[in-house]
């Protein structure tokens, strides 16, 4: 295992937790310092055995010290939790966008509407 794929892993879980729990921070670790709590207990383990990872991995020689397969099935296990997180939040926004957009658009022509009965003098 390289240290690239480590820190590969170790920023995929950092994007998800930002995109998906809405947390902030430079790296895993700081992430978890911020929203960790929103994570369950096992997952919560796993990310911050993922970020000491990636934290070793910058050295060479404490990077055949890792234990690849489990860092393996940490990422795919905090990848898929997160994955799937945020899907009804989502299409929740993506109908009141809808409806906003549509609302919208009828007080408009609501508007013209009445503006055109107020010039011709039906109003």
């Amino acid at each position: 295992m390289s240290d690239l794929s480590v820190q590969q892993m170790a920023e995929r879980v950092s994007a998800l937790m930002e995109d998906r729990l809405r947390v902030r921070g430079r790296d895993v670790p700081a992430k978890l310092r911020r929203g960790g709590r929103r994570l369950p207990r096992k997952l919560r383990r796993e990310a911050a055995m993922l970020a000491d990872a990636a934290d070793w991995a910058r050295n060479p020689k404490l990077l055949p010290r890792l234990d690849a397969p489990r860092l393996a099935r940490a990422h795919d296990a905090l990848t898929r939790h997160l994955s799937h997180l945020g899907r009804g939040e989502r299409r929740r926004d993506a109908l009141r966008g809808i409806a906003t957009s549509v609302v919208l658009s009828l007080l408009l022509v609501a508007a013209l509407f009445t503006a055109t009965l107020i010039w011709r003098g039906f109003l």
